[in-house]
């Protein structure tokens, strides 16, 4: 995998938004931790834009997007919120310059898109808070940003939870959102499993819905050859009148009892208040214990 450079001080990022709308203002915490880190910020034209959910119509999004990766002085890509939009840009979009000049594109949730886009062109890229709200979020998900950014040494250690399959697995990182992931197979930019540690997490979907996309995922062969799997934040579920009868840890536990590979639930990223860093693409050693999770990540 191609690895972005990491920054130094005096470096410019910017903050672009290639789904839904925000303001300057929402900005201002992201943008004064970023200068505190001793960092540049430039704000895209789509910062402001508006095309009623969207930042902006797809043209000024691809179009923003577009000269961030291009522009020599950038020197990294912070994906402002999340939503929806991503997928109906990626398309537009040229990576060709990118691939000979990467720089690291930051975000998550429907930034799952790049993410895993950019898994097939080879490139690592950060799953990490945006700047919405990132001042409501924990001190360890703004330090995993810099420490990773600035290329420091990184892993994350947690205790065990008890649904957690045990055992050992070493791969590259890949996923992001399940529904997204969900929403990408088919297509040029769904992602290949084989030989890799799989993570995914979701936000406000009903239980059935993460059954179906995990027998999805399962009928993609996507499961067959996996190394691990980390499960993230699977915050806020919903369940119907007449309840699915399964707890999102326990659908998915259902799923993978065939398989004989590493699970760890409940770890520190997605849409929960402890959103850590996971640079996908890179190698990792996952290690699941009766006491401890350790993710450890290859410099």
């Amino acid at each position: 995998m191609i690895r972005p450079n990491y920054l130094k001080e005096g470096a410019t990022v910017a903050i672009v938004s290639t789904a839904r709308k925000i303001s300057k203002k929402e900005l201002i915490p992201a943008i004064t931790i970023l200068k505190k880190w001793g960092l540049k910020v430039v704000l895209g034209t789509s910062i402001e834009a508006e095309q009623h959910q969207f930042a902006g119509n797809d043209e000024l999004r691809t179009s923003d997007f577009q000269t961030m990766l291009d522009h020599p002085q950038i020197d990294a890509i912070w994906c402002a919120r999340g939503g929806y939009g991503t997928v109906r840009i990626i398309d537009l979009l040229d990576f060709s310059n990118f691939k000979n000049h990467p720089k690291w594109i930051i975000g998550y949730s429907d930034v799952t898109v790049l993410h895993a886009h950019l898994h097939q062109l080879g490139i690592e890229t950060l799953h990490a808070q945006m700047p919405l709200s990132i001042e409501t979020k924990s001190d360890a998900t703004i330090n995993s940003i810099k420490e990773t950014l600035f290329g420091e040494k990184y892993e994350i250690r947690i205790p065990s939870e008890k649904n957690n399959s045990n055992g050992n697995a070493s791969g590259q990182l890949i996923g992001g959102n399940l529904s997204i992931l969900y929403s990408l197979c088919g297509s040029p930019s769904a992602l290949n499993t084989k030989g890799k540690i799989l993570f995914i997490e979701d936000l406000d979907e009903y239980l059935y819905h993460i059954d179906r996309m995990l027998q999805n995922l399962k009928r993609n062969g996507m499961f067959d050859q996996l190394e691990g799997l980390i499960v993230g934040g699977m915050t806020q579920m919903h369940d119907n009148e007449i309840p699915f009868g399964k707890s999102s840890e326990e659908i998915i536990l259902s799923i993978c009892s065939e398989y004989n590979f590493p699970i760890a639930f409940n770890f520190p990223a997605g849409h929960v208040d402890d959103n850590r860093v996971l640079i996908m693409g890179r190698i990792v050693d996952l290690e699941v214990s009766d006491n401890e999770v350790n993710l450890s990540f290859k410099e």
